[in-house]
């Protein structure tokens, strides 16, 4: 057993547990699992029980409750310092920083109109509510820029898959699942995430569970 726990919720809809999932996943960092099920009857009293949000993700160490992906991402970085979570060049690192913080506090109207379900391939087209072609518009641009100033090392928007890239990889599969045009550098970098080893892990799972929520079936 791992001295690290984290919660999640249902693979197949649950974005913001794939980002300290995929994180660690990817970097090697060993932890259990423990999935809890989003919209189920006993959901409240069984996340109320594990955090103060009542949301998902939770990281437990010990007698520590770190909740926020990005507080869980910055403690596992300190707890695994060379995981390579963020990257080494200060620049990189201060720029890594401002858009997974960016991603972490914006971009409501895509996350409200296109929300992360694995499952479906019929969604083409849709989702396009208010609002979702601006925030659509300024995820390409912060990827075509952190691609060209630091990606020049790998396939990631950093080089190296890392913080930044788990904290976009949920719109990595919304843009995916919504059938959203993407130029070559974005188009790359979509598919290196989606092809990602820890992703593809994910996606398998989700792709198993018998969960279906029908508060996400979109017309």
């Amino acid at each position: 057993m791992s001295e690290l726990t984290l919660v999640i919720g249902n693979k197949n809809y649950s974005s913001w547990s794939l980002r300290p999932w995929l994180a660690m996943r990817h970097a090697g960092i060993p932890f259990d699992e423990r999935l809890l099920l989003l919209f189920d009857e006993n959901w409240k009293e069984a996340i109320a029980a594990l955090s103060p949000s009542g949301r998902v993700p939770v990281l437990l160490h010990g007698e520590r409750t770190i909740w926020e992906t990005l507080a869980i991402l910055e403690y596992v970085n300190e707890l695994y310092p060379d995981a390579g979570l963020w990257p080494e060049d200060r620049d990189a690192r201060a720029e890594a920083r401002a858009v997974a913080n960016e991603m972490h506090a914006g971009f409501g109207a895509l996350r409200t109109h296109m929300p992360m379900n694995l499952r479906r391939r019929d969604l083409e087209g849709k989702g396009r509510g208010p609002g979702v072609e601006a925030d659509i518009a300024r995820i390409r641009a912060i990827w075509r820029d952190c691609r060209v100033r630091f990606g020049a090392g790998g396939d990631f928007l950093f080089g190296a898959f890392g913080a930044a890239d788990a904290m976009f990889a949920p719109v990595v599969t919304r843009l995916d699942t919504y059938g959203v045009p993407l130029d070559e550098t974005c188009a790359a970098y979509s598919r290196a995430v989606l092809s990602l080893s820890a992703f593809v892990e994910w996606r398998d799972a989700a792709l198993q569970e018998p969960w279906i929520v029908p508060e996400d079936e979109i017309d």
